[in-house]
């Protein structure tokens, strides 16, 4: 796994994947030696790189950054990767974008202008960092929560559902990039679900609710 970006959810990510046997290498803006803190905490199986470094040693490729940072990521490297697009857009902190403020495009479909020839699923936008570390469970288990994911690529998207699903989630097919809206921020399935962030723990959510909520997303 490799991580372009390792704020709050990037590094939650790599926390879970490590538990589950992964190995991940970190990247963020400001350099591999910044996350040396990071690196020590999650243990043998990590590593911090450039961001180049990290998206070409990942199979799996998560970006993780803000939406005004899309220019400066450097394509190659991510041609032909499956790549998790966990950003979500905030005019009041990646200014204005007109194509996003008009809703001509979602911000996946945005950071595939950047990324042409990255096979990209949109995944973990829509969950509080420390209820995505809380409510991790094993298979069988009966509250086992669901995460909803958006992608063009069928191949893909299978390959981040297992992803998902050996660090303890489920999945529900949200669709293409383009349906990639319905989680967006401010729609009915992004937080509210999973319970109010002055609750911690977070509550488990099962499928048809994260389908419904889906369903209820308006434009």
């Amino acid at each position: 796994m490799g991580f372009i970006g390792s704020g709050h959810i990037g590094s939650t990510i790599a926390r879970l994947a490590v538990e589950a046997g992964h190995q991940v290498v970190l990247s963020n803006s400001r350099g591999p030696e910044t996350l040396a803190d990071t690196v020590a905490e999650l243990g043998p199986r990590a590593s911090a790189a450039t961001s180049g470094e990290a998206a070409a040693a990942g199979d799996i490729v998560v970006v993780t950054v803000p939406v005004k940072a899309f220019p400066s990521l450097t394509a190659a490297p991510l041609a032909g990767k499956t790549v998790v697009d966990t950003c979500n857009y905030g005019p009041a902190r990646d200014g204005h974008i007109p194509e996003l403020d008009s809703k001509s495009l979602t911000s996946s479909e945005l950071l595939l202008r950047y990324a042409p020839d990255a096979r990209l699923v949109k995944a973990f936008n829509n969950i509080y960092f420390k209820h995505l570390l809380s409510l991790v469970r094993p298979v069988e288990a009966p509250d086992r929560s669901y995460l909803p994911v958006a992608g063009d690529s069928a191949s893909a998207k299978a390959a981040v559902t297992a992803f998902i699903e050996s660090i303890g989630y489920s999945v529900v097919d949200a669709g293409s990039l383009a349906d990639s809206w319905r989680q967006a921020t401010d729609t009915p399935v992004w937080g509210t679900p999973y319970g109010p962030v002055s609750n911690e723990k977070g509550l488990p959510v099962g499928a048809d609710a994260i389908r419904a909520a889906l369903a209820a997303a308006t434009r």
